[in-house]
């Protein structure tokens, strides 16, 4: 009678012939406690299936080991099981290349998140003072009582002027560390290499941060 794949006999022997490999009692009643079978029921059914044939078994002392019955598998010539080996190695070595270059992508997309250039914070700066000049045009208008546009798009472009102020503040602060960290010990006049980096600050063009903090109202201020 055909063994039930859903009983302890079933799942253990499913499981024997997977494994393919010398187990003890202990072995596989550590592998199938997903399934609640207690060790003397492995034991019982380990013992059931000796007796049937369906696997082997062999006493080394007084330990007993079970092992897939070696008849049920195809067994590859020499030459199949050469080509195995080589189709092996061949993907061992792709993994391998697979991995070294994943790890060089991994370790330059962490220095490029990491770094931000002189030139880069620049420009950045540059596009965040322009949008702030254009919120402040437009806010300007509203508070004027011209309308331009709804109240949801009024609020929508108070909030970004409040993240853009944020935003400057985050820049003007990461330029600080950074302009401090690159001139702590450079044996230079600092305002002689702002001006040949073309570095201008705020106070430069006459522009202050806290002038356009005061234009935000006071229930969106942060």
């Amino acid at each position: 009678m055909p063994t039930k794949s859903d009983s302890p006999e079933g799942i253990i022997l499913n499981y024997m012939n997977e494994q393919n490999r010398p187990l003890n009692v202990q072995n596989v009643a550590d592998a199938l406690q997903k399934y609640s079978i207690k060790k003397g029921i492995v034991q019982k059914v380990l013992d059931s299936l000796a007796d049937s044939g369906k696997v082997s078994a062999k006493e080394y002392g007084k330990q007993k080991i079970y092992l897939a019955r070696q008849d049920q598998f195809q067994i590859s010539n020499p030459q199949e099981l050469q080509e195995l080996n080589l189709n092996n190695e061949k993907l061992r070595s792709e993994l391998q290349t697979e991995k070294a270059s994943l790890s060089s992508l991994e370790t330059e997309l962490r220095a490029l998140e990491s770094n931000l250039t002189l030139e880069q914070i620049k420009e950045k700066e540059t596009k965040l003072r322009l949008e702030i000049k254009n919120a402040e045009h437009r806010l300007e208008k509203l508070r004027q009582g011209v309308v331009l546009v709804s109240v949801e798009e009024r609020q929508k472009v108070q909030e970004t002027f409040v993240s853009k102020l944020g935003e400057w503040r985050k820049r003007k602060r990461m330029f600080k560390e950074l302009w401090d960290l690159i001139t702590e010990s450079l044996p230079r006049d600092l305002k002689e290499f702002k001006e040949e980096l073309g570095i201008e600050y705020d106070e430069d063009v006459e522009v202050n941060l806290q002038d356009y903090v005061n234009l935000v109202p006071k229930k969106l201020k942060r």
